[in-house]
């Protein structure tokens, strides 16, 4: 059975999607992309800035759904320039100090936005 996550502590759906869904155990979180919760608008800063708001946007749906870091089992991380990766990577690992998820990163013509960043999680429980 499916069941759509939601939560207003993350920015809510742009386009024709849900912030995440569960099924059989397995979460889904949609790309996440920099945007302030409480304005709707893109983080101001670099990537350094725009990954924190990432992970804190994922951090929430995980909450919501009953999950958390530990149960990331695998990430999705676009880039808008790979010369970003070295900060990026910084803020990421430190959501994951131990035991982190399988992960694949590219650098991607361009992102929703205008962001410099963009996320898509899965976790299983």
């Amino acid at each position: 059975m499916k069941k759509i996550i939601s939560t207003d502590k993350a920015p809510a759906a742009v386009g024709a999607y849900s912030q995440a869904v569960e099924a059989n155990g397995t979460l889904y979180i949609s790309g996440q992309i920099p945007l302030s919760p409480k304005t709707g608008k893109i983080v101001d800063g670099g990537v350094r800035e725009q990954t924190t708001q990432v992970m804190e946007n994922i951090k929430a749906i995980l909450s919501e759904a009953g999950y958390s870091f530990d149960d990331v089992v695998k990430s999705t991380c676009l880039l808008s320039d790979i010369v970003n990766f070295k900060d990026f990577n910084d803020i990421y690992a430190s959501y994951y100090t131990e035991n982190p998820p399988a992960r694949a990163a590219f650098a991607v013509k361009d992102l929703p936005m205008g962001v410099l960043v963009e996320i898509e999680t899965i976790a299983v429980k």
